[in-house]
């Protein structure tokens, strides 16, 4: 049998390399788009040093996380938004109810948070509300979980200083519904979730907490969501 075109198998390769309390907290430190260290993953895990080492190797074999050599160090990162939408869907199966969740959660991450390298939480989904209201993004015509920036959508983006075009053109998904962890409803996910959070965070309208996934709204940002978006966040 050819494992590596066996989706069953592979699946399956794939939930035990999640199966690990060890590997799942190293995979979800890493949620917020930023690099580690084996030295830093190996803390977060709680194992030793080579016991990281070999977590890491797995988690590289089955392509979940990548890495990167500089210099004397190995950085680590989530490989791609589609393991980063399989760990926030895991989130979701393995709450029990959104009550439940959202007690456990800390107030600041069901705000705000990063999810790989776009916006997720109380804000996002407000967020993603508001730009189907608006008429900027449409259900794709062939997937309902695909969005479609419309021309209007195009003509506000491009205005605040996203090129929708360029955006377009990059090798990933355009936009699509991420479900979220702890709303249990979608926020926007893709090139396009992602080019309005580093747009967000390039004009400080949101600021970014360097040791956590967090994210805080600035007081510019209150203001730019209220008059850009009609979006007002408590």
């Amino acid at each position: 049998m050819d494992v590596e075109h066996d989706p069953d198998q592979r699946a399956a390769q794939i939930a035990a390399a999640l199966g690990d309390t060890a590997r799942s907290r190293m995979l979800y430190s890493l949620m917020n788009g930023r690099t580690r260290t084996a030295t830093e993953l190996a803390l977060i895990a709680e194992v030793t040093p080579s016991t990281a080492s070999t977590h890491l190797q797995r988690l590289v074999a089955e392509q979940l996380v990548r890495v990167v050599a500089n210099g004397k160090h190995r950085y680590y990162s989530i490989t791609n938004e589609d393991v980063a939408g399989l760990l926030e869907s895991l989130s979701v199966v393995a709450g029990t109810s959104r009550r439940d969740v959202a007690t456990r959660t800390p107030v600041r991450l069901r705000a705000a948070r990063t999810c790989y390298d776009h916006l997720a939480g109380n804000l996002a989904v407000a967020l993603h509300d508001r730009l189907f209201k608006l008429g900027w993004l449409a259900i794709g015509a062939d997937d309902e979980k695909s969005y479609e920036v419309t021309n209007k959508g195009a003509a506000g983006l491009n205005a605040m200083g996203i090129d929708v075009d360029e955006t377009r053109a990059l090798r990933r998904k355009f936009a699509f519904a991420c479900l979220d962890w702890s709303e249990r409803r979608p926020h926007v996910g893709g090139a396009i979730g992602a080019a309005l959070l580093e747009l967000a965070l390039r004009k400080r309208w949101l600021k970014a907490d360097p040791t956590s996934r967090a994210i805080q709204v600035t007081a510019l940002g209150h203001r730019e969501l209220a008059s850009r978006f009609g979006l007002r966040v408590d």
